[in-house]
């Protein structure tokens, strides 16, 4: 029996032990394999390992996608992580590459996934608190938001979950520098019933860039 003879419950299954690059070469090979590559029903799940995935096209954004992770492990993440005016000119070269991946994916999610309703991102430096309100207000029933390493997170985005997480049951923010603890605060008396962790978030030195009186005592100090 040819591939080809399957009935779609059958191709659909089949698919679904591929990963997105085999399923992208096997749709390639005749017009019945690629519709079944564009059902929907086959992408309930995404996960990225890296920024430059998402720029490919071996996969599916549409209203049946339910769970999205991102999650960089780089020693470009380290770079990415860096407070901005203390980068060096090869250092804001290579962020340039992929600095709005992130946050142009996640417009596209907006767009086209209103069920997801879970959503992983670590080491997404360039995620923005923008980008992340707007995720809570178009996915109405996202109820997991897990953020980890992502340096331009603040308490905005603690704010919006206020605003707009209605459904949203967990909230990690781990190793997000620029959360403080009174935004924590807040947040946990605006939604007590939600499960909120934040390892090391509130307890890491903030992005504040020195005041132009602080740099010149700092030349003065002895070394």
């Amino acid at each position: 029996m040819h591939i080809t003879q399957l009935n779609r419950e059958c191709l659909l299954h089949l698919f679904s032990f591929l990963d997105k690059d085999s399923r992208k070469s096997l749709a390639r090979t005749c017009p019945q394999l690629q519709d079944v590559f564009e059902d929907p029903a086959l992408w309930p799940l995404l996960h990225f390992r890296s920024l430059m995935e998402l720029k490919k096209d071996n996969f599916l954004l549409s209203p049946a996608l339910r769970s999205l992770s991102i999650c960089w492990y780089s020693s470009r993440v380290q770079v990415c992580s860096i407070e901005d005016w203390l980068k060096s000119a090869f250092q804001r070269s290579i962020c340039s590459r992929h600095e709005s991946l992130v946050n142009d994916f996640l417009f596209q999610v907006c767009d086209r996934c209103p069920n997801l309703a879970s959503v992983t991102l670590s080491g997404c430096g360039h995620v923005t608190d923008d980008c992340l309100a707007r995720l809570l207000r178009c996915c109405p029933r996202l109820r997991a938001l897990r953020l980890e390493n992502c340096a331009r997170v603040t308490n905005l985005t603690l704010a919006a979950v206020a605003t707009h997480g209605r459904a949203l049951q967990t909230l990690h923010v781990d190793f997000c520098r620029n959360v403080s603890a009174a935004g924590l605060h807040r947040l946990r008396a605006a939604c007590p019933r939600l499960a909120l962790r934040a390892e090391h978030s509130a307890a890491m030195i903030p992005d504040q860039r020195p005041s132009a009186s602080g740099m010149a005592l700092r030349k003065l100090l002895p070394r």
